[in-house]
Protein backbone atom coordinates (compact mmCIF):
# COMPACT_ATOMS: atom_id res chain seq x y z
CA UNK A 1 0.00 0.00 0.00
CA UNK A 2 1.25 3.52 -0.74
CA UNK A 3 2.49 5.51 2.23
CA UNK A 4 1.46 8.87 3.67
CA UNK A 5 4.06 10.38 5.99
CA UNK A 6 2.69 12.65 8.73
CA UNK A 7 5.56 14.40 10.48
CA UNK A 8 4.66 15.93 13.82
CA UNK A 9 1.79 13.55 14.52
CA UNK A 10 -0.54 14.11 17.45
CA UNK A 11 -4.19 13.94 18.49
CA UNK A 12 -5.55 16.89 16.49
CA UNK A 13 -5.23 17.58 12.78
CA UNK A 14 -2.62 14.85 12.37
CA UNK A 15 -5.04 12.22 13.63
CA UNK A 16 -7.69 13.43 11.20
CA UNK A 17 -5.14 13.27 8.38
CA UNK A 18 -4.17 9.71 9.29
CA UNK A 19 -7.79 8.59 9.26
CA UNK A 20 -8.65 10.41 6.03
CA UNK A 21 -5.72 9.00 4.06
CA UNK A 22 -6.10 5.52 5.57
CA UNK A 23 -9.70 5.55 4.33
CA UNK A 24 -8.28 6.12 0.82
CA UNK A 25 -6.03 3.07 1.06
CA UNK A 26 -2.75 4.64 2.24
CA UNK A 27 -0.61 3.39 5.11
CA UNK A 28 0.21 6.24 7.52
CA UNK A 29 3.72 6.65 8.88
CA UNK A 30 3.33 8.74 12.03
CA UNK A 31 6.49 10.50 13.18
CA UNK A 32 6.69 12.23 16.56
CA UNK A 33 9.16 12.66 19.39
CA UNK A 34 6.71 10.85 21.72
CA UNK A 35 4.93 8.00 19.97
CA UNK A 36 3.34 6.60 23.13
CA UNK A 37 0.42 8.98 22.57
CA UNK A 38 -0.17 7.47 19.12
CA UNK A 39 -0.87 3.87 20.15
CA UNK A 40 -4.64 3.97 19.67
CA UNK A 41 -4.43 5.94 16.42
CA UNK A 42 -1.82 3.57 15.01
CA UNK A 43 -4.00 0.58 15.86
CA UNK A 44 -7.04 2.24 14.25
CA UNK A 45 -5.26 3.19 11.02
CA UNK A 46 -2.67 0.42 10.70
CA UNK A 47 0.03 3.05 10.97
CA UNK A 48 3.76 2.67 11.42
CA UNK A 49 5.08 4.89 14.21
CA UNK A 50 8.57 6.39 14.30
CA UNK A 51 10.01 8.09 17.37
CA UNK A 52 12.04 10.91 15.87
CA UNK A 53 12.60 14.65 15.98
CA UNK A 54 11.71 15.91 12.51
CA UNK A 55 13.65 19.13 13.03
CA UNK A 56 17.03 17.35 13.00
CA UNK A 57 18.93 15.59 10.24
CA UNK A 58 19.31 12.43 12.34
CA UNK A 59 15.61 12.38 13.16
CA UNK A 60 14.58 12.80 9.54
CA UNK A 61 17.03 10.07 8.51
CA UNK A 62 15.32 7.72 10.99
CA UNK A 63 11.91 8.59 9.58
CA UNK A 64 12.90 7.86 6.00
CA UNK A 65 14.79 4.71 6.99
CA UNK A 66 11.45 3.43 8.33
CA UNK A 67 9.69 4.43 5.12
CA UNK A 68 12.30 2.71 2.97
CA UNK A 69 12.09 -0.40 5.14
CA UNK A 70 8.34 -0.58 4.50
CA UNK A 71 9.21 -1.13 0.82
CA UNK A 72 6.19 0.79 -0.46
CA UNK A 73 5.94 3.97 -2.49
CA UNK A 74 5.85 7.28 -0.62
CA UNK A 75 2.77 8.91 -2.14
CA UNK A 76 2.18 11.83 0.26
CA UNK A 77 4.42 13.63 2.76
CA UNK A 78 2.94 16.13 5.22
CA UNK A 79 4.95 18.41 7.50
CA UNK A 80 2.98 19.72 10.49
CA UNK A 81 5.43 20.75 13.27
CA UNK A 82 5.80 24.31 14.44
CA UNK A 83 6.99 26.03 17.59
CA UNK A 84 5.51 29.29 18.85
CA UNK A 85 7.46 31.83 20.90
CA UNK A 86 5.70 34.96 22.13
CA UNK A 87 7.23 38.07 23.59
CA UNK A 88 8.44 41.60 22.90
CA UNK A 89 11.16 41.73 20.27
CA UNK A 90 13.50 43.43 22.73
CA UNK A 91 13.07 40.67 25.30
CA UNK A 92 12.42 37.38 23.50
CA UNK A 93 15.03 34.66 24.13
CA UNK A 94 17.28 34.23 21.05
CA UNK A 95 17.72 30.52 21.80
CA UNK A 96 13.95 30.05 21.73
CA UNK A 97 13.74 31.93 18.43
CA UNK A 98 16.39 29.65 16.96
CA UNK A 99 14.40 26.63 18.15
CA UNK A 100 11.25 28.02 16.53
CA UNK A 101 13.02 28.42 13.20
CA UNK A 102 14.56 24.95 13.47
CA UNK A 103 11.23 23.24 14.07
CA UNK A 104 8.94 25.35 11.89
CA UNK A 105 11.12 25.83 8.81
CA UNK A 106 14.40 23.89 8.83
CA UNK A 107 12.69 20.60 9.64
CA UNK A 108 10.30 21.23 6.75
CA UNK A 109 13.26 21.60 4.44
CA UNK A 110 14.80 18.35 5.70
CA UNK A 111 11.57 16.38 5.26
CA UNK A 112 10.77 18.06 1.94
CA UNK A 113 14.22 17.26 0.58
CA UNK A 114 14.06 13.57 1.48
CA UNK A 115 10.47 13.25 0.22
CA UNK A 116 11.39 14.95 -3.05
CA UNK A 117 14.31 12.58 -3.65
CA UNK A 118 12.05 9.56 -3.35
CA UNK A 119 9.16 11.01 -5.34
CA UNK A 120 11.41 12.11 -8.19
CA UNK A 121 12.81 8.60 -8.31
CA UNK A 122 9.36 6.97 -8.29
CA UNK A 123 7.79 9.38 -10.77
CA UNK A 124 5.45 11.43 -8.60
CA UNK A 125 3.86 12.25 -5.26
CA UNK A 126 2.52 15.08 -3.14
CA UNK A 127 4.30 17.15 -0.48
CA UNK A 128 2.09 19.27 1.78
CA UNK A 129 3.21 21.87 4.32
CA UNK A 130 0.95 23.08 7.14
CA UNK A 131 1.17 26.85 7.32
CA UNK A 132 -0.62 29.55 9.28
CA UNK A 133 -1.88 33.09 8.88
CA UNK A 134 1.41 34.13 10.57
CA UNK A 135 3.10 33.18 7.30
CA UNK A 136 1.03 35.80 5.49
CA UNK A 137 1.15 38.66 8.01
CA UNK A 138 3.30 39.28 11.06
CA UNK A 139 1.54 39.85 14.37
CA UNK A 140 2.91 41.84 17.33
CA UNK A 141 4.82 39.84 19.95
CA UNK A 142 5.09 36.95 17.50
CA UNK A 143 8.19 37.65 15.41
CA UNK A 144 9.68 34.16 15.80
CA UNK A 145 6.51 32.40 14.67
CA UNK A 146 6.14 34.77 11.71
CA UNK A 147 9.78 34.22 10.70
CA UNK A 148 9.31 30.44 10.73
CA UNK A 149 6.01 30.44 8.87
CA UNK A 150 7.16 32.98 6.27
CA UNK A 151 10.20 30.76 5.64
CA UNK A 152 7.94 27.71 5.34
CA UNK A 153 5.80 29.48 2.75
CA UNK A 154 8.86 30.49 0.75
CA UNK A 155 10.14 26.92 0.85
CA UNK A 156 6.81 25.58 -0.42
CA UNK A 157 6.59 28.13 -3.22
CA UNK A 158 10.14 27.50 -4.39
CA UNK A 159 9.69 23.72 -4.27
CA UNK A 160 6.40 23.96 -6.17
CA UNK A 161 7.97 25.95 -8.98
CA UNK A 162 10.87 23.52 -9.21
CA UNK A 163 9.04 20.23 -8.78
CA UNK A 164 5.66 20.69 -10.46
CA UNK A 165 7.21 20.36 -13.95
CA UNK A 166 8.88 17.16 -12.74
CA UNK A 167 5.67 15.50 -11.59
CA UNK A 168 5.76 16.21 -7.84
CA UNK A 169 2.90 18.28 -6.42
CA UNK A 170 3.86 20.68 -3.61
CA UNK A 171 1.28 22.75 -1.73
CA UNK A 172 1.15 25.07 1.28
CA UNK A 173 -2.01 24.97 3.42
CA UNK A 174 -2.66 28.17 5.35
CA UNK A 175 -4.60 27.37 8.53
CA UNK A 176 -6.18 30.75 9.32
CA UNK A 177 -7.81 30.19 12.69
CA UNK A 178 -7.99 27.91 15.70
CA UNK A 179 -8.52 24.19 15.11
CA UNK A 180 -11.19 22.41 17.14
CA UNK A 181 -8.72 19.91 18.58
CA UNK A 182 -9.52 17.53 21.47
CA UNK A 183 -9.88 19.47 24.70
CA UNK A 184 -10.57 22.77 22.92
CA UNK A 185 -14.12 24.13 22.78
CA UNK A 186 -15.66 27.12 21.07
CA UNK A 187 -16.99 30.02 23.14
CA UNK A 188 -20.75 29.84 23.52
CA UNK A 189 -21.13 33.26 21.92
CA UNK A 190 -18.97 32.33 18.90
CA UNK A 191 -20.33 29.16 17.28
CA UNK A 192 -18.42 27.88 14.25
CA UNK A 193 -15.42 30.05 15.15
CA UNK A 194 -13.03 27.08 15.01
CA UNK A 195 -11.99 24.87 12.12
CA UNK A 196 -13.07 21.22 12.06
CA UNK A 197 -9.90 19.07 11.79
CA UNK A 198 -11.73 16.39 9.78
CA UNK A 199 -12.80 19.03 7.24
CA UNK A 200 -9.23 20.34 7.00
CA UNK A 201 -8.00 16.79 6.43
CA UNK A 202 -10.40 16.41 3.51
CA UNK A 203 -8.80 19.48 1.93
CA UNK A 204 -5.39 17.78 2.16
CA UNK A 205 -6.86 14.66 0.52
CA UNK A 206 -8.32 16.78 -2.28
CA UNK A 207 -4.92 18.38 -2.88
CA UNK A 208 -3.30 14.95 -3.10
CA UNK A 209 -5.93 13.85 -5.60
CA UNK A 210 -5.87 16.95 -7.83
CA UNK A 211 -5.41 16.50 -11.53
CA UNK A 212 -2.00 17.76 -12.64
CA UNK A 213 -3.62 20.27 -14.99
CA UNK A 214 -4.92 22.27 -11.99
CA UNK A 215 -2.34 21.71 -9.27
CA UNK A 216 -2.76 24.22 -6.45
CA UNK A 217 0.39 25.45 -4.74
CA UNK A 218 -1.44 27.26 -1.91
CA UNK A 219 -4.85 27.12 -0.28
CA UNK A 220 -6.21 29.01 2.72
CA UNK A 221 -8.80 27.54 5.08
CA UNK A 222 -10.64 29.71 7.56
CA UNK A 223 -13.90 29.73 9.59
CA UNK A 224 -16.78 30.98 7.46
CA UNK A 225 -17.75 33.47 10.19
CA UNK A 226 -14.34 35.18 10.20
CA UNK A 227 -14.02 38.73 8.92
CA UNK A 228 -11.56 39.08 6.04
Amino acid sequence: MPIVLIAGAGSGLSASLARAFHARGLTPVLAARDVSKLTDLARETGAITVAADASTADGVAAIFDAIDAADDELAVAIYNPSYRVRGPIAEVDPAEVQKALQITAYGAFLVGQQAARRMLASGGGTILFTGASAGMKGYPLSAAFAMGKFALRGLAQSMARELHPKGVHVAHVVIDGMIRNPGRTEPADKPDSMLDPDAIAETYVQLAQQDRSIWTWEVEVRPWVENF
